[in-house]
Parts: C-alpha cells; structure tokens; sequence
C-alpha cells in the first residue's frame, strides 16, 4: 500500500507538470496545496524531500515557489515511491537497492515465500518503473483503463 505521504507528493507532482505544460514558471505552496487538494503543513516536508531528491526546484521572492526540474517523462513512479518512501520491495530479500537477507529463511533459492512475492514484485516493478508522471496527466486515459476490483473494505 502506498502511504499517504505518496499521494499528496504525486498530486503536488501533477500540479506542477500541469501548471509547467500551460506555461507557467513556478507555484506557491499555497495554490499546489490548494490545486493539489492536500494538507500545506504535509506539503511542506514532502516538496523539501522532493526537491532534495533533484526533481522539483525552488525560488525565493515575490515570483517564487516551486517548479519541476526534470521532465513529467523522466519522472517514473518508482522514482516517486522510492523517494518518499524508501525501499518498495515487499520483502528486504528482494530489494535492489536496501537487501538484506531474511533472518528465517534456510536458503534463498528454495525459499517458497521469496517465490511468490518475488512474481508479484516483478509484475509490479513493471508498471510503477515504466508509469511516468506525463502517463499520470493525460486526461482520462488510465482512469478508462482500471480495473473494477471487488474490494471488501
């Protein structure tokens, strides 16, 4: 599950692509907070974490705020997860980036947990690193797209 801390930095995200694609130069934390439909006193950590992690910029002064520095295209969602949360993986075992090898696990190679959730990380892996922001701001295409899932709450 992503957190909440995730969304609102996705729809900051967003924000900013679409103010960038009309033109625009940068947004006060207020109007991302207030387009972006997300709490200011969160979005203020998560834009510093972002803006640390090279993706969005930021200027001082009476034209200030923030404006994104890389590309919608080059901005994957792993890059987003990743950088807000931290590791992905559903297991330490299977993360690239933050490994560590289970403390109960006899031998990796056989290991029927690791296996499973191992697929379920690859087929994950391939959606979230090849869904880019730009994907996230063209209208309705993903959103005529998702599945109806039958989820009890």
């Amino acid at each position: 599950m992503i957190s909440q801390k995730t969304k609102y930095a996705i729809k900051a995200l967003i924000t900013l692509a679409q103010e960038q694609a009309e033109g625009g130069a940068s947004l006060r934390i207020e109007e991302i907070a207030n387009r972006s439909n997300t709490p200011k006193r969160f979005l203020e950590h998560i834009l510093i974490d972002i803006r640390n992690a090279g993706v969005i910029g930021s200027r001082r002064g009476r034209d200030g705020g923030y404006m994104l520095i890389k590309p919608p295209e080059s901005i994957s969602i792993s890059d987003v997860l990743r950088m807000i949360d931290g590791p992905i993986a559903p297991l330490p075992c299977l993360s690239r980036r933050a490994y560590q090898r289970c403390e109960d696990c006899l031998d990796e190679r056989t290991c029927r947990i690791r296996k499973v959730f191992g697929d379920l990380y690859a087929a994950y892996l391939l959606m979230v690193e090849s869904l880019t922001l730009a994907d996230l701001m063209r209208d309705d295409s993903l959103i005529e797209s998702t599945p109806e899932l039958d989820i009890i709450p």
